[in-house]
């Protein structure tokens, strides 16, 4: 009977371990991930609590915000208010604190070695904040990307924060961007206020033509331009009914200035169904970022696949696209020549 028991306990006690480490396994994930929670950007320090580090972090404390993301550079000019004295400052407060960059494309491998030194001022991720100046610019985007890469590994949390769109800047290099060894986070700028539409349907939207480039979505919310306090609420709703695991806010000084702090932590309207996301519709003769990107991973499998952004109008029914898409399973890494991407994309619109 006393071995009966003692085997029980046994069983007991191991199947507690078990839980408990997939506990601390789940919980250490989330610590590691600084995309994961609340997130407030910062612009200038400066105009952000007088600049004093201590109140940046009380405030963010009081808030809930987990991660703050402080602008570290502008194209090839390092910003030098994202310093080891102020990172260390907030670790010091429990603040994860990220870097971000806006890039032009002009001068990628300078833009890069920005990107870099502000992770060797302690920074737990970094951002790229790439808009309408890299549009067209393929080859410069991965340059960008593999200048970063070879500074800070390809294990470094990176994201991607731009148009939430896709389906509006067929030009803009998404697909390098996001693609292999890019940036392994989507933060997506759904201002809804500036694009002129509903919270609801800036989710739908972005989601629908984000989820091709299969990473992970955070959406980036606005506090500006008379976003309402309800809005704020559906817009944080609306991320746990998408399961974002983090979403982040621009940015700290609207905040304080238009007294949305309140909004941005207390009760968040609760969604009991979202609209599901479908996936952009492309036809023969639609062209951009998210054609080139259906081609390079039918290239991956079918080495004959044209990538060039632009669909046959008039395909062979044995070279369809579409039709060796549902035939294969292609790898997850396209097929890329280093340095010469180029794409038959249109502009924005």
């Amino acid at each position: 009977m006393r071995a009966v028991v003692g085997r029980v306990v046994v069983a007991i006690i191991a199947c507690l371990v078990i839980v408990t480490a997939g506990c601390l396994s789940a919980s250490s994930a989330a610590a590691s991930d600084p995309f994961y929670g609340r997130g407030m950007w910062i612009w200038l320090v400066g105009r952000s609590a007088g600049g004093n580090p201590a109140a940046i972090a009380a405030q963010a404390r009081l808030n809930a915000i987990k991660t703050l993301f402080i602008k570290s550079g502008d194209g090839g000019g390092y910003w030098s208010q994202f310093n080891a004295s102020l990172v260390h400052a907030l670790h010091s407060a429990g603040l994860n604190v990220c870097a971000w960059q806006y890039v032009y494309g002009a001068n990628p491998l300078s833009e890069a070695a920005v990107g870099a030194r502000a992770v060797r001022n302690g920074a737990d991720c970094l951002v790229i904040d790439a808009e309408a100046e890299y549009q067209g610019r393929y080859a410069a985007a991965q340059m960008y990307i593999e200048a970063l890469r070879a500074a800070v590994g390809r294990r470094y949390p990176v994201g991607l924060s731009t148009f939430p769109y896709a389906d509006y800047h067929p030009g803009f290099p998404y697909s390098v961007f996001l693609g292999h060894d890019g940036a392994q986070f989507n933060v997506p700028q759904m201002y809804w206020r500036d694009i002129g539409t509903s919270v609801g349907t800036v989710y739908w939207h972005t989601y629908t033509v984000n989820r091709i480039y299969r990473r992970p979505i955070r959406p980036l919310g606005q506090t500006y331009n008379g976003a309402t306090a309800s809005e704020i609420a559906l817009f944080r709703g609306l991320s746990v009914g998408y399961r974002a695991r983090g979403l982040s806010w621009w940015d700290f000084a609207w905040a304080t200035a238009d007294g949305q702090w309140p909004a941005l932590s207390g009760p968040y309207t609760t969604v009991s169904r979202t609209v599901p996301p479908g996936f952009p519709l492309l036809r023969y003769g639609s062209k951009g970022d998210m054609v080139l990107w259906m081609q390079e991973l039918l290239a991956s499998a079918i080495p004959a696949e044209q990538t060039d952004g632009s669909s046959d109008p008039r395909p062979s029914p044995t070279s369809s696209p579409s039709r060796q898409l549902t035939e294969s399973r292609p790898p997850a890494k396209p097929v890329r020549s280093p340095g010469t991407r180029s794409c038959a994309c249109g502009q924005s619109g």
